[in-house]
């Protein structure tokens, strides 16, 4: 056992992470207007003047896991017009492609009880391009590139600073601060660096007037008392000077209101700016900075050391030692997870989406009932906002560290990306995954219908059910991690409330009663033909090949979790036949082709579909071949001899079905039959079937890319699909990066990108089947190319074609980075890797959220696979 992983068995030292996030303005919890317009109730230049009610942002943030505390670091390069305190973006009305931070940051490293944390912030030392950013990006269309921070060329002449900032822990409250400042330019250029701490503002909303104080207590050193934290102490060396002021709203500038209040959150900001005496000359306050006002000379370097400790005698003696030490313990960390692994390159990239991961946790704080009435120290909301977003969810009540999309683009919890985020994080730090998966099951989460809350815009939405799924690969990991004992307790809890959510799926999204599920939105944004949460004009229902397929997968999947709880408790046998049976009427509504063709799958074409079922019950199928026609594949099962012998409930109900529904027990692939050594098989797809699906999938002119599987077919780029309903006409056309539409804000694009986590799933099935089939079973891949292989090697090949995203070429280059030369080949940037939302469906080029190393961090799962 390592010493991190020594520390793990010990909570206390994740009391303090990188839990601030780096955005909080624009959010729904923020959001008090009668409109629901979040993204201009609070934006990013009233940011700075705004005491936020719910959570707090910073460069490089750290804060207790109750976010009473908060340390981040401030720059300003004495050209700006404001400090750099947050990162900077375009609000979702002002980007061409929605909202988009235009910054260049890297998470570089982080353990899983942040007992060492890195990353890394690229500051520009001339002007911050505010406006540039915002006005070019509104000049261009839906059809034309995003306006980036490097396409400014501010960094062409390497006028920039690289700020490193890291966190090495002596103790759970001992964190020591490095922040080390490379001007890459070739002349000297100042700077002032603000390591800033403050407490998040809990004294204005009427519930407690208590304020905690931050006061100088001799040169240099920050004196801290909270009442539930108890004494800290911010020792700076070098003895900076200090500046106080408080976290409060500035209500002057903001809404041309004297509250008599004097110093308020700005007010280090207009005091370096513009020299207003707006910081405290007594020193004391809720928010403070130590001020280095540096000279960094050409192509040089300058560190700077802090110490934020209970101990105020710790200063600097021991700093580098221990320092060292934690750096050194985290290689030595990720040296046993990647034990056995040669290739450095593999090993900097899955490190960094470690990283990533971990830096991604945040302090989600969020009571909907508190937030829809108003607090009493607050004048009460309008009246609207009762019956408006979220006023379904009055139970949930959030204050916990959690595991983001993305701190800047997706600063809020969303269920599904979740439960992929888990996987990752279940190789860093099995416990907290284990939490994060029961997290969305509590009581204060999970709604009392059953529902899963989906994400702050919208909790009602209908997010893919993968929760079962990721449960059951993560007992299993645990399991064989512990030479065979299961964690049992957490199985059988986390599946106790998902049968409530299985009965809140059937009851609510299958509208027919014919085992077709609708689900609405399902996480997949714009990949249909229209909005498919909108209600249609004339009372048509859209069945969906997806909402079907994920409810088959879900079937299994809670069918798999009894299968193995009935091995102790017999009263699971009941269950498992109960999800089987599920399964296979589900199965049999997506597969049937009769008479009046009502299925989900098209024997002409040999592939699943969308439907269209009109008013007068009859169908139009909607015959646009995306990856929603490949998610079939995922309902796929193996289950062992035993678990069908010893369950004389499970074994009598499969041989029923044999008997006496034939024409459903025919659907569900070779369930009846034994593969060595004594598998079954339990699959939508027979393999006809799954052949078709295939021979699609891995069509370099349909799915198959150089970087995986695209999320719709490239047919669609010559021959775009066209539908008319309702006498209007619909078409989508194959777009392999950004979207061309606005659906759903117009941020994300399911027409043609890769999506890691479709792409991890589709990997994984091949996995199951090939465990079933073995190497008799090939397939040819790429079609019509004449190489066949076995659905082991196919699962490879997807694998290495998803990893060469983010690996270096023959060339040196990596796709992710695109057309950018300086990315590509700068000593400084070429081997900081983003990790985005999705990727270009033709080049690999990173598209979307730059820091979304919640799904597509599964590239770390990916890349020794």
């Amino acid at each position: 056992m390592n010493a991190e992983q020594a520390r793990l068995k010990d909570p206390l030292w994740k009391k303090w992470g990188p839990y601030v996030s780096d955005r909080q303005w624009g959010t729904v919890r923020e959001d008090y207007s009668a409109d629901g317009d979040a993204w201009n109730n609070i934006t990013h230049d009233m940011a700075r003047s705004k005491a936020y009610r719910w959570g707090e942002e910073g460069i490089g943030g750290i804060s207790d896991n109750e976010q009473l505390l908060c340390f981040s670091v401030a720059l300003w390069n004495k050209k700006d017009p404001v400090l750099k305190e947050r990162y900077f973006g375009l609000s979702n009305p002002e980007g061409n492609h929605g909202e988009d931070v235009k910054e260049l940051y890297y998470y570089l490293d982080n353990t899983p009880t942040h007992s060492y944390q890195k990353m890394l912030y690229k500051y520009p030392q001339n002007e911050y391009p505010y406006a540039w950013l915002v006005d070019e990006n509104k000049c261009r269309s839906r059809n034309d590139p995003e306006f980036e921070l490097i396409d400014t060329g501010l960094f062409d002449q390497d006028a920039y600073f690289d700020v490193f900032i890291e966190y090495a822990k002596n103790t759970p409250d001992d964190m020591l601060i490095k922040i080390t400042v490379h001007n890459r330019g070739g002349q000297d250029a100042a700077l002032n660096v603000l390591p800033t701490i403050w407490f998040r503002n809990t004294w204005d909303w009427g519930y407690s007037d208590y304020m905690p104080e931050l006061t100088a207590d001799s040169h240099g050193v920050i004196e801290i008392y909270h009442k539930d934290l108890k004494q800290y102490w911010l020792n700076a060396e070098g003895s900076p000077d200090m500046l106080f002021c408080d976290n409060e709203t500035n209500t002057m500038r903001l809404y041309n209101y004297d509250d008599g209040k004097a110093f308020y959150k700005d007010g280090i900001n207009d005091h370096i700016v513009n020299g207003s005496d707006t910081v405290n000359p007594k020193k004391t306050g809720t928010k403070a900075c130590v001020n280095y006002d540096i000279k960094v000379l050409a192509e040089q370097s300058v560190t700077l050391r802090l110490r934020l400790s209970k101990d105020a005698t710790h200063g600097f003696g021991d700093f580098d030692i221990l320092f060292d030490a934690r750096k050194a313990e985290a290689g030595q960390f990720y040296k046993d997870i990647q034990q056995g692994n040669e290739d450095a390159d593999r090993c900097l990239v899955q490190r960094q989406a470690f990283a990533g991961m971990l830096w991604s946790k945040q302090f989600y704080y969020y009571n909907v009932r508190e937030w829809v009435n108003g607090d009493p120290g607050q004048p009460k909301p309008p009246m609207e906002r009762a019956e408006h977003r979220n006023s379904k969810w009055m139970h949930l009540n959030t204050q916990d560290i959690i595991s983001m999309p993305d701190k800047w683009e997706y600063p809020w919890f969303a269920s599904w990306d979740l439960a992929f985020h888990c996987l990752p994080l279940s190789t860093l730090d099995m416990t907290f995954a284990k939490h994060q998966l029961t997290l969305l099951i509590r009581d204060w989460y999970m709604h009392p219908n059953g529902q899963l809350p989906a994400y702050e815009w919208d909790f009602g939405d209908a997010n893919p059910p993968v929760h079962a799924m990721v449960t059951w690969r993560i007992y299993q990991k645990d399991k064989a991690a512990n030479n065979g004992k299961g964690d049992t307790p957490f199985l059988e809890r986390i599946f106790h409330k998902l049968m409530l959510n299985f009965t809140w799926w059937v009851n609510r999204k299958d509208a027919m009663g014919n085992n077709i599920f609708e689900g609405g939105f399902l996480g997949l944004d714009n990949i249909g033909v229209f909005d498919r949460n909108a209600h249609l004009s004339h009372g048509e229902t859209l069945e969906q090949a997806d909402g079907s397929s994920w409810m088959a997968m879900y079937s299994l999947n809670l069918l798999r979790i009894a299968a193995e709880l009935a091995v102790t408790n017999t009263v699971y046998r009941d269950i498992a036949s109960k999800f089987f049976e599920h399964f296979i009427y589900i199965a049999g509504a997506i597969a049937n082709f009769g008479e009046n063709n009502e299925g989900l799958w098209d024997d002409t074409d040999g592939f699943f579909y969308d439907q269209l079922r009109l008013s007068d019950n009859s169908i139009q199928k909607m015959r646009l071949r995306s990856v929603v026609g490949l998610i079939p594949l995922f309902a796929a099962e193996i289950l062992d001899e035993t678990d069908i012998t010893e369950n004389p409930i499970f074994r009598d109900r499969l041989n029923w079905f044999a008997e006496n529904r034939p024409d459903l027990a025919s659907l569900v692939s070779r369930w009846a039959e034994t593969k060595s050594p004594g598998k079954h098989l339990i699959s939508l797809l027979r393999g006809y079937r799954m052949k078709s699906l295939l021979r699609y999938m891995l069509d370099e002119n349909e799915f198959l890319s150089p970087y995986g599987i695209r999320s719709l077919s490239k047919h669609y780029l010559d021959n775009p699909y066209y539908i008319k309903v309702d006498g209007t006409g619909f078409t989508v056309k194959y777009t392999p990066a950004e979207s061309d539409s606005g659906l759903f804000g117009g941020n994300s694009n399911w027409r043609g990108p890769i999506w890691m986590p479709m792409n991890f799933l589709l990997i994984e099935s091949l996995h199951t089947f090939y465990q079933y089939y073995g190497e008799d079973y090939k397939i040819e891949c790429p079609t019509n190319s004449g190489n066949f292989m076995t659905l082991q090697q196919v699962a490879n090949e997807l694998y290495r074609r998803v990893s060469s995203i983010f690996l270096v070429d023959k060339d040196g280059k990596r796709a992710v980075f695109g057309h950018y030369t300086k990315m590509q080949t700068d000593p400084n940037f070429k081997d900081y890797i983003l990790f985005h939302e999705y990727f270009d469906g033709d080049n690999g080029r990173g598209v979307g959220a730059s820091h979304q190393t919640g799904w597509t961090g599964l590239i770390a799962e990916c890349l020794y696979r």
